[in-house]
């Protein structure tokens, strides 16, 4: 059986180049989207934001969201190999509870492109989903949250931390690194690591990035568990409590 690094490295030169959301892809992680108040409206539902992808990006509105009250918003990020869908469907559950927003984004390539060497088309278009939300829904900008899986919580920490001016909160469970960046505001960070995973093992990627955190200022919430390279149900309305969701 073919081990994950190698699948990954086989399948790294095999993703395609996708229409870009920006003009300019500067390649830092910097994203422009802010919750502003909307200027249309949508109806509640699960739909496919219209972007140049070839994987789509979900956006998720509960029907117990209110236009009338700002709601929290989750971005979801997949681990190698996943789609949008299996992320956001991790978190339905407790949108619909706290009438939060879920955008769950599919990567272009077999994983996220700053994972792979530099951020780029997956960033921009992260950034084009976020101003289509943004337009349309009333988002509480105390309550932006940006999570992931795998290589999706290692991109979420990485893009998160460098646009911690835009996010609030950043979930990862089961990180490998953060991508070096130029780090802006202070998001609180919530970390949850099987002390058995064999995939990223937790002494050298779960406690070393939340001690280098916790070191550089950030309020982080550290759960470690008996388990291996998982995303256990259990940990997942912890984290969203975490993120300040509150069933209605």
């Amino acid at each position: 059986m073919i081990s994950r690094r190698k699948f990954l490295v086989s399948m790294g030169a095999l993703a395609g180049v996708p229409l870009v959301a920006r003009e300019v892809l500067r390649g830092d992680g910097r994203l422009s989207a802010r919750p502003h108040k909307p200027t249309k409206s949508i109806a509640p539902g699960e739909r496919e934001i219209p972007l140049s992808r070839r994987r789509p990006t979900l956006l998720y509105v509960p029907p117990t969201y209110s236009a009338d009250t700002p709601a929290p918003l989750l971005v979801c990020l997949h681990g190698a190999t996943g789609v949008g869908i299996n992320q956001l469907n991790r978190y339905r559950a407790l949108a619909e509870q706290a009438g939060a927003l879920l955008v769950a984004p599919s990567s272009d390539g077999v994983t996220w492109d700053a994972i792979r060497g530099r951020f780029g088309d997956d960033c921009a278009h992260i950034d084009a989903a976020l101003d289509y939300v943004f337009d349309r829904c009333a988002v509480d900008p105390h309550r932006v949250a940006l999570g992931g899986f795998s290589d999706g919580a290692t991109y979420a920490l990485s893009l998160g931390v460098i646009n911690g001016t835009l996010f609030t909160h950043l979930l990862a469970f089961s990180p490998g690194f953060i991508v070096p960046g130029e780090r802006q505001g202070r998001p609180a960070v919530f970390i949850a690591h099987g002390v058995q995973d064999p995939i990223l093992p937790i002494d050298r990627c779960g406690r070393p990035i939340a001690r280098e955190l916790k070191a550089s200022g950030y309020a982080v919430d550290f759960r470690e568990f008996e388990g291996g390279h998982q995303m256990l149900d259990s940990m997942v309305p912890q984290a969203t409590s975490f993120a300040g969701w509150v069933g209605r």
